[in-house]
C-alpha cells in the first residue's frame, strides 16, 4: 500500500464532502482549528480499543447511542444530561441482565455532518442543496443558510468542547455513582412501565450496596462504584475537519484523531478505493464499518485488512444496519467471512437505519417493533453462527420525543407532529430506549452466558 500521510485522502475520490464556495476562508478556518486544544486525547483512545478488545473477546458488550445529528439550537445541558442518563440506565440493565461489563459509547460531542440520499431538496418550486448538518449549512429553507459555511466549524467546535467538559464531570464527578441510582430517572418515565421496572431494578442494587458497605467495600475506597468512562464516536464524515483534528501523540509518534475517541465510516463512504478509508487506516482510533445490504464479503474483507492489516483487537467495530426483513438474508454470509478470514472484529447492531419509513403524515419515523425484531434477529443468527453479538448502535435521545411510533406509550402516526424535533433521522425517546433495554435483556443474558461458555471451552 501507499505510504499515508495526514492529507493522503486527498488523493483519492470523496463522497459527501460539500463543496464550499470561499476556499480561502475554508482554509482559514482549518489553519485556525489545527492549533485548537484535542477534544479527547491519545490515553482515552487507547483505554477505549483495550475495552473493545474485550469485547470482541465476548467479556464485554458495547452500547452506543445519541443523536442522529446534533444541532446548535437544541444545545443545552439539561439535554447533555439527560442524554447521559438514559444511557447510565440503558447499561445498568445490560449489566445486570449478562453479569458483564459495557463500554458505553455516545453520539454526541461532534456528531453533526450527515450524507444524504439527494444532493438538493425541492419545496414550493425552489430546488436548494440539502441540509448536511450543523456544522455545515443551516437546516432553515434558504439560500443563504444552506450555503456551505466554514466558520460553523468554530461553533460546532466549542459545543463539542463544552459537551465533552460536562460530561466528564456528569462521569467522574460522583453523578454516575451507584448509589446516587435514583438520580439518574427522568421524570416523565416515574409512570411508565419501564420506570417502573427500572424502580424495581434501583431497588435490588440498593440491597446489594447496603450488603457490600456492611463488608467495608464502598464507594469512598472504590472509585468504580461512583465513577464510569465514557466515551465519544461520530460518523468521519467531514474529512477537512477530522485532518485538522489529528495530532502526533507526543508518547509514541503515531496519529489520532482528536475530535473523538471513535469514529466510523457510513455505509454511503466505504469504498475500499476511497477518501474516508485512505484517511481512517492511517489514524489508532477504533474505527467503526457500517454494513449495509449492498456490502460485499469480498469488499468487508478487504475494508478490515486496509483498515486493520495487524488484526489487532478492538480496532474494528462492524456495525450491521439491514433492517427487520433482511438480517437473515445478508448478515450470516459476512459473519463466516470474518471467522472464515480469523479477522478479530466486534460485531454490534444499528437497529435503525435500515427500519426507516415514511408515515402517511408525512414524517419520517421507525416503528419501534421493527427496531425490537432487527436486534433479536441479530443475536439469533450470530447465535447460530457461533458468533457473539457484542453491541447495540442506536440513535435516541433523553428528552420525551414523538419521533419513532409504537412502544410501551404506544406513539401512533398522529402523534409525531406533537414533538418532532430531530434535524435528520427519527430517535428513540427515553421511554423507548430504556423499553428496549428491558425487551433485549432475556437475548443479552443468553448471548452472555453463550459467550462464556466458548471462552471457557477456548481456555
Amino acid at each position: 500500500m501507499k505510504k499515508w500521510t495526514l492529507n493522503s485522502w486527498r488523493n483519492y475520490p470523496v463522497k459527501h464532502i460539500p463543496e464550499y464556495e470561499n476556499r480561502k476562508e475554508l482554509n482559514m478556518v482549518l489553519d485556525k482549528i489545527r492549533n485548537f486544544p484535542p477534544l479527547v486525547f491519545a490515553g482515552e483512545t487507547r483505554t477505549l480499543k483495550n475495552q473493545l478488545a474485550d469485547v470482541a473477546d465476548g467479556k464485554a458488550f458495547l452500547l452506543q447511542g445519541g443523536d442522529c445529528a446534533e444541532s446548535f439550537a437544541e444545545f443545552h445541558p439539561d439535554n447533555i444530561r439527560d442524554t447521559f442518563k438514559v444511557i447510565l440506565q440503558m447499561s445498568l440493565v445490560m449489566t445486570y441482565s449478562a453479569s458483564m461489563p459495557v463500554v458505553k459509547v455516545g453520539r454526541i460531542a461532534g456528531q453533526f455532518s450527515k450524507p444524504r440520499s439527494s444532493p438538493t431538496e425541492v419545496k414550493n418550486g425552489q430546488e436548494l442543496p440539502s441540509y448536511l448538518g450543523d456544522n455545515i449549512n443551516g437546516i432553515e429553507f434558504s439560500a443563504k443558510l444552506r450555503k456551505p459555511d466554514a466558520k460553523r466549524l468554530f461553533k460546532a467546535y466549542s459545543q463539542s468542547a463544552s459537551t465533552l467538559n460536562l460530561l466528564r464531570a456528569l462521569s467522574q464527578g460522583g453523578f454516575a455513582d451507584l448509589n446516587k441510582v435514583h438520580l439518574w430517572n427522568l421524570g416523565f418515565l416515574k409512570k411508565s412501565p419501564e420506570g417502573k421496572k427500572f424502580k424495581e431494578l434501583e431497588d435490588k442494587i440498593a440491597d446489594a450496596l447496603s450488603f457490600m458497605d456492611a463488608c467495608g467495600i464502598n464507594s469512598d475506597f472504590n472509585r468504580r462504584l461512583k465513577t464510569v468512562s465514557c466515551f465519544t464516536s461520530h460518523e468521519a464524515l467531514l474529512l477537512p475537519f477530522e485532518e485538522a483534528m489529528t495530532r502526533v501523540d507526543s508518547t509514541t509518534g503515531k496519529y489520532h484523531d482528536t475530535s473523538a475517541h471513535f469514529v466510523w465510516i457510513g455505509d454511503r463512504t466505504r469504498q475500499p478505493n476511497g477518501g474516508h478509508v485512505e484517511f481512517c487506516r492511517g489514524i489508532e482510533n477504533p474505527i467503526g464499518i457500517k454494513c449495509g445490504p449492498t456490502l460485499k464479503t469480498e469488499e468487508l474483507i478487504k475494508l478490515c485488512n486496509i483498515l486493520n492489516p495487524k488484526n489487532e483487537k478492538g480496532r474494528i467495530t462492524l456495525i450491521s444496519r439491514f433492517g427487520h426483513d433482511n438480517v437473515e438474508k445478508f448478515l450470516p454470509k459476512l459473519i463466516r467471512s470474518i471467522k472464515k478470514e480469523g479477522l478479530n472484529v466486534v460485531w454490534s447492531c444499528d437497529p435503525m437505519h435500515g427500519n426507516t419509513i415514511k408515515s402517511a403524515t408525512g414524517f419520517k419515523t421507525r416503528p419501534f417493533n421493527n427496531v425490537v425484531k432487527e436486534v433479536k434477529k441479530v443475536f439469533a443468527v450470530h447465535k447460530a453462527e457461533g458468533s457473539y453479538a457484542g453491541g447495540l448502535h442506536i440513535e435516541m435521545t433523553g428528552k420525551n420525543v414523538t419521533e419513532c411510533t409504537g412502544g410501551a406509550q404506544k406513539i401512533s402516526e398522529k402523534d409525531l407532529s406533537h414533538r418532532y424535533h430531530t434535524h435528520c433521522d427519527p430517535r428513540l425517546n427515553a421511554s423507548q430506549a430504556l423499553e428496549l433495554a428491558f425487551l433485549i435483556s432475556d437475548e443479552i443474558k443468553k448471548n452472555s452466558q453463550y459467550s462464556k461458555n466458548i471462552i471457557q471451552a477456548v481456555s
